[in-house]
């Protein structure tokens, strides 16, 4: 793929922002990932460009307006003013109010959004936000160290122009928000491969399919403790390979949350960076337009590896090992390298569990029969304007955008291994939720499979009349423990 194709967001304040003393998201990890690609040579190979910032408008394409209105205004120094309003909207604690907190909402759902313009207009056939990925913020919530829901406004802008959208997420932690924001749909199709049980969000059953026009659009894959490279392709290839046969994708978004590797602070499972890269590579295989975003990793310097090699797969470029001399190589010490090693800790995914979550969940796929490739159906649209600027020129894009979203209730810290709770991410509102057409030739069987839960998984699964809840009910991460 030539240069000219792969477009990569990046603004140089992102790293600025603090959450707080002890607190596990560090937005300063974005700043290390982009060193090691400007050492690696890497941004030679892309297009790169500073993100225009999201508006509060903008946001409200899928946030409320007086939660937004909220985060404009609120600081450090009058938060005391708006203890209603803190409560309500779930800002505290794991998503705390810090200097600037808008703004860094501006900047990472800018590059998600302003990425996607770009595939829309065919000027990118890959475009890279690290600073997005925020996937667990709801229509009036915080949630996870997210506030903004930068995925749900990059899905909302693909689907201006491409008929299906394809969401796949393998964060260690269930991508609640963007699955909630799309439940009813066939128009986008969420995959989320994450823990679950006793673990934040409390979301992701292996029953929970979509709802009405949506079901069997949402994939979630239950994984445990200890899940190793081998266990994870198991899963991941045969049921993405299915997903590609029977939704048909025009573009895809792709969380790479690194809290899925080895050692991470909040993590549990035992991915290589390799495995986790492959599972990025396997989606580049299918030559489908891609928007790549960050998300959760809380042990940066491993995060930072992490994206830094899959933007070089990406760009299928051959990276040394031996890392370069960088701005951060104390970070990296002792060994200095690019890959990490994994544990020996005890893969609690057996090969009867794998087995059975997967015939389970290719069982779901089946009941969705191929799509025809027809095109549009009339949909309601409405005007955004997003602008994309790249770093010394700005062209300012705009295009309709379809309010499909589900209203549902819908630095540098060296040396601190803090563990605690999980990542934030910022979105967008629907004033007023418009019901999805059907997508042309994806049909559900009327096929009534068995929901009792035969691999005795923990939790519980949504009720089939229930529509997805606001995670406030289901806890939330706090700093030292994972609740």
């Amino acid at each position: 793929m030539t240069k000219s194709k792969i477009a990569y967001f990046y603004d140089a304040e992102v790293g600025n922002f603090y959450y707080g003393q002890g607190h596990p998201m560090k937005p300063h990890r974005m700043r290390m990932t982009h060193n090691l690609l400007l050492h690696y040579g890497l941004h030679s190979h892309m297009e790169v460009f500073k993100p225009t910032l999201a508006s509060a408008e903008d946001m409200t394409l899928f946030h409320s307006d007086d939660y937004v209105e909220f985060l404009r205004l609120v600081t450090p120094e009058n938060q005391h003013e708006h203890l209603r309003q803190l409560k309500r909207f779930n800002v505290a604690e794991d998503c705390p109010v810090f200097d600037g907190l808008f703004n860094f909402c501006q900047v990472y759902t800018g590059g998600s959004v302003g990425g996607a313009v770009r595939l829309n207009h065919k000027q990118s056939d890959t475009v890279v936000n690290w600073s997005g990925g925020l996937h667990h913020a709801k229509k009036a919530e915080a949630s996870g160290f997210c506030y903004i829901n930068d995925i749900v406004l990059c899905i909302l802008e693909l689907l201006k122009v491409h008929q299906r959208v394809l969401y796949i997420d393998i964060d260690i932690h269930h991508g609640d928000g963007v699955e909630e924001a799309f439940y009813t749909t066939d128009r986008v199709m969420t995959v989320s491969f994450h823990k679950f049980g006793e673990y934040f969000p409390g979301t992701g059953h292996l029953q929970d399919v979509g709802q009405h026009a949506g079901k069997y659009h949402s994939v979630n894959v239950p994984l445990k403790d200890g899940i190793d490279d081998s266990s994870y392709e198991q899963l991941y290839k045969p049921i993405m390979s299915k997903v590609m046969e029977v939704f048909r994708p025009e573009a895809i978004v792709f969380q790479s949350g690194a809290d899925s590797l080895s050692g991470d602070r909040l993590g549990c499972f035992n991915l290589s960076i390799r495995g986790h890269a492959e599972c990025l590579k396997f989606m580049r295989s299918f030559n489908i337009p891609m928007i790549v975003l960050g998300g959760g990793g809380y042990t940066i310097r491993n995060v930072a590896r992490c994206w830094a090699y899959e933007t070089g797969c990406l760009l299928g470029i051959d990276m040394d090992d031996k890392l370069p001399i960088n701005d951060y190589s104390e970070y990296f010490g002792p060994n200095h390298q690019l890959h990490i090693q994994t544990s020996n800790m005890e893969n609690q995914n057996t090969s009867e569990y794998l087995q059975g979550v997967r015939s389970r969940i290719l069982e779901h796929l089946s009941q969705l029969q191929p799509t025809s490739g027809v095109s549009f159906h009339d949909v309601p649209t409405t005007h955004v304007g997003l602008e994309s600027s790249e770093m010394g020129n700005t062209a300012v894009e705009q295009t309709e955008l379809i309010t499909i979203a589900h209203d549902a209730e819908l630095e540098h810290e060296h040396a601190v291994d803090t563990r605690s709770a999980r990542h934030a991410g910022p979105a967008v509102h629907v004033e007023e939720v418009t019901e999805l057409p059907r997508s042309t030739g994806v049909t559900s069987k009327s096929t009534t499979l068995d929901l009792a839960n035969a691999f005795a998984l923990p939790g519980q699964s949504r009720t089939n009349n229930a529509l997805p809840q606001s995670s406030a009910s289901l806890g939330v991460k706090h700093h030292g423990t994972m609740q």
